[in-house]
């Protein structure tokens, strides 16, 4: 039941020895996910032994560098390795042009295949949905056009108690209706509620990335009662008037809209190079909101069930 982010590159624009620039991988119970892929993403992977070969869907979500640059490489290496698997990119339109005009040019001819799903809205859509999860943009507010990522599990069915199902003698044929909450029907059944033989369902997660953006309460809607965020936090306060003409947030920003939508936990990352060390960003976060961590590259995050 795993739902776990594995922190690949928490730093902004410029790469240090200590932080790559973004990217992350989020595992909801073996569906891996990439968000973002900027320069070195493959070294990380190796480095942090993630498993990148399960890696179905990219998500990009704006088309500056530090977000993308490593992409057409990662696609590059999956054809070197003698993947068949088709791999899913959502992004803004350009991106499409960007992978294959590249790809034109080295004569690289994949052995899989890339569907491109173009990302274009300017308000929040379903782009990804499968039997568990749901994925949906959260549009945010950049130099140029960008878009967080919400992933939310779907409701759950109800837990069957294998002891209660024996005891009662309720066949397999009726099993999915009382996942599905229903009573059972049936001679000898009229007594037996659906409470008496299940469990209640195991609650969904949910876990929202948002980067880059300025300060954007309109997102707050869309975030509302997340286990935990992923929120920017570029500059400390002292800089608000560079984060704001740069289109970015501070840590106080970020935690701001953590205590507005009601969140679990946050977590603050792209932080910029000139800051060694992130623990004043944690420092500052925590005026305002309790539940923080300044993330650094290679950090793992699991939401419980």
């Amino acid at each position: 039941m795993k739902f776990e982010i594995t922190i690949l590159g928490c730093g902004s624009a410029t790469p240090t020895l200590v932080r790559n620039p973004t990217s992350q991988v989020v595992n909801v119970m073996e569906r891996y996910m990439m968000i973002d892929c900027a320069e070195g993403t493959q070294l990380q992977l190796r480095k942090y032994k993630v498993a990148f070969q399960k890696i179905d869907h990219i998500f990009i979500s704006h088309l500056h560098g530090d977000h993308y640059l490593g992409l057409v490489g990662l696609i590059s290496s999956f054809h070197l390795f003698g993947r068949n698997k088709t791999l899913h990119i959502y992004g803004p339109s350009d991106l499409e042009g960007i992978i294959f005009g590249q790809l034109k040019a080295s004569k690289t001819f994949l052995c899989y295949q890339v569907k491109f799903h173009p990302l274009v809205n300017y308000s929040s859509e379903l782009i990804f949905e499968d039997s568990i999860l749901e994925v949906h943009t959260i549009p945010l507010k950049h130099r140029i056009y960008c878009n967080g990522f919400l992933f939310k599990e779907k409701k759950k069915d109800r837990r069957l108690s294998k002891e209660l199902i024996t005891k009662y003698n309720i066949p397999v044929e009726m099993m999915p209706k009382l996942k599905n909450g229903e009573d059972p029907i049936g001679l000898g059944w009229e007594d037996i509620k659906n409470q008496d033989l299940t469990l209640p369902e195991h609650r969904s997660r949910s876990y929202a990335f948002c980067s880059d953006t300025s300060y954007l309460e309109s997102i707050v809607p869309l975030i509302q009662n997340v286990d935990v965020l992923y929120h920017e936090s570029t500059f400390l306060n002292d800089m608000k008037d560079r984060a704001k003409s740069t289109f970015h947030s501070t840590a106080q920003q970020a935690a701001n809209i953590a205590l507005l939508a009601n969140v679990n936990s946050l977590l603050l990352g792209h932080y910029s190079a000139r800051y060694k060390t992130s623990s004043e960003f944690e420092v500052e976060a925590k005026e305002v909101f309790e539940n923080v961590k300044a993330v650094e590259d290679g950090d793992v995050i699991s939401i419980p069930i």
